[in-house]
């Protein structure tokens, strides 16, 4: 073998060592995994004899971000999700509904009762 075929054997098995050996992971790679890996938002509220409780909540979540609500009712209504894109869900009177969905576009989003007019949560979207 040459000696120009030995660095060059050298040289690629230094490479394919060093890419096989790193196991620390690059900024990119750690932020875009840091959202999908997220655990999920929960907004819980109830509607009771005409009443919403909690309302007007204030919470915080990322791109991507699985957000769950969990809905105690005694009546129907409809949800309303302003992000982008929509989301819209039906309340049943029922103990126990979860509706999850995720906000692609970072910024406020409104989750709202349509029949009780209340607003149940804003969402602060963080990139």
């Amino acid at each position: 073998m040459t000696r120009t075929w030995r660095y060059a054997a050298a040289a690629l098995a230094v490479a394919a060592a060093a890419l096989g050996c790193s196991t620390e992971e690059s900024p990119v790679t750690k932020q875009s995994g840091a959202s999908s890996a997220a655990e999920a938002l929960v907004v819980a509220f109830r509607i009771a004899n005409g009443t919403v409780s909690p309302v007007n909540e204030r919470r915080e979540a990322e791109v991507g971000q699985p957000i769950d609500l969990v809905v105690d009712s005694d009546a129907d209504d409809e949800l309303h999700v302003h992000a982008t894109p929509e989301y819209t869900f039906a309340v049943r009177p029922e103990a126990g509904q979860r509706f999850r969905f995720t906000v692609q576009v970072p910024g406020r989003v409104e989750i709202e009762l349509h029949h009780a007019h209340k607003t149940v949560a804003t969402v602060v979207v963080r990139p």
